[in-house]
C-alpha cells in the first residue's frame, strides 16, 4: 500500500545521512523526501537523526528541528502549528495527515516523509497547489443570492438549519483527502476530488443560498462528480475528522431526488 503514496516522481535514490549529537540516547531517523526541479537532479531520500530528548512531540517539531541544526535548505510549508492552517499537510509513513498534530510516538520505526502524493513537487516537502485551488475556485465557494439582502439585516437561518453545516465548514483546504484518493490520482484533470466535493455540498446545504440548481448543474457531470466509488481513503486520513463520502453521496442524492 505505501508504494501507492509515492509522489509523482518515481527514480529515488538514496542521498546524505545527518547523524544525532554523540550521546544521544532517545534516537529517531527521518527519511525525508529532497527534490528540486532546478537542480537538475534526480528525487532521493536524506536521512536525519533526530534526539528526541531535544526535541517537541510532533512531526513538524523534528522537522524544525532538523532544518534549524542540520540542513537549513530543507523546504517545507507550517504556519499555525495547532492543526488549523493546513499549510504542513504531507505523507508521514504511507499516510497523509499535518505534521503538526502527527505524533512521533505514533509512527513506528524509521519514518519516511514524502510530499502530498500524485501532485507536482516546487521542492522538497512543498507540492504545487495551482490546480487545486483553480478546483476549488470552479465551485463559486461563496454565498450566492438572487433575491436582495434584508433591510440592514443579515440573512438569518435556524439553529437546525445552521446544524447542517456542522462536519462541512471545517475543511481547511489541506488536501489530504484529495491527494490519498485513487479517482483523484487517475482523473484529476476532470474530477473535482474529496476536498472540493465536500466544500461544494457546504453551500448546497446552507439554507440561505439561493442558487442550488446551477451550483447542481454544474457539478453533474460523469468526472466532476461522479468519479467518486466510495473508497473512503479521504475520511480516513482527514486531520479534522470529516467525511467527505458523505458529502459527496448527500449530493448525489440530491441530483437523484431532483429528477425524480
Amino acid at each position: 500500500m505505501a508504494e501507492f503514496f509515492l509522489p509523482k516522481n518515481s527514480t529515488i535514490g538514496a542521498g546524505k545521512t545527518h547523524k544525532a549529537a554523540p550521546g544521544a540516547k532517545r534516537v529517531k531517523r527521518f527519511k525525508i523526501y529532497r527534490y528540486d526541479p532546478d537542480s537538475g537532479k534526480n528525487p532521493h531520500y536524506d536521512n536525519f537523526e533526530v534526539d528526541l530528548d531535544e526535541c517537541g512531540p510532533m512531526v513538524l517539531d523534528a522537522l524544525i528541528k532538523i532544518k534549524s541544526e542540520q540542513d537549513s535548505s530543507l523546504t517545507f510549508r507550517r504556519s499555525c502549528r495547532e492543526g488549523i492552517c493546513g499549510s504542513c499537510s504531507m505523507n508521514m509513513g504511507g499516510k497523509n495527515g499535518l505534521a503538526c498534530t502527527t505524533a512521533i510516538d505514533d509512527l513506528k520505526g524509521d519514518i519516511r516523509i514524502t510530499p502530498l502524493p500524485h501532485m507536482d513537487v516546487i521542492k522538497d516537502l512543498v507540492p504545487d497547489f495551482t490546480h487545486f485551488y483553480a478546483q476549488y475556485a470552479s465551485i463559486e465557494p461563496w454565498l450566492k443570492t438572487k433575491t436582495p439582502d434584508p433591510s440592514g439585516k443579515e440573512r438569518l437561518q435556524s439553529p437546525d438549519d445552521r446544524a447542517k453545516l456542522d462536519g462541512l465548514y471545517e475543511c481547511i483546504l489541506c488536501a489530504c483527502c484529495s491527494t490519498s484518493c485513487p479517482s483523484y490520482w487517475w482523473n484529476s484533470d476532470r474530477f473535482l476530488g474529496p476536498a472540493i466535493l465536500l466544500q461544494a455540498y457546504r453551500w448546497l446545504a446552507d439554507s440561505r443560498d439561493e442558487y442550488t440548481g446551477e451550483r447542481l448543474d454544474e457539478l453533474e457531470d460523469p468526472f466532476r462528480l461522479y468519479r467518486c466509488h466510495t473508497i473512503m481513503n479521504c475520511a480516513n486520513v482527514c486531520p479534522k475528522g470529516l467525511n467527505p463520502a458523505k458529502a459527496i453521496a448527500e449530493t448525489k442524492k440530491m441530483l437523484v431526488e431532483r429528477a425524480v
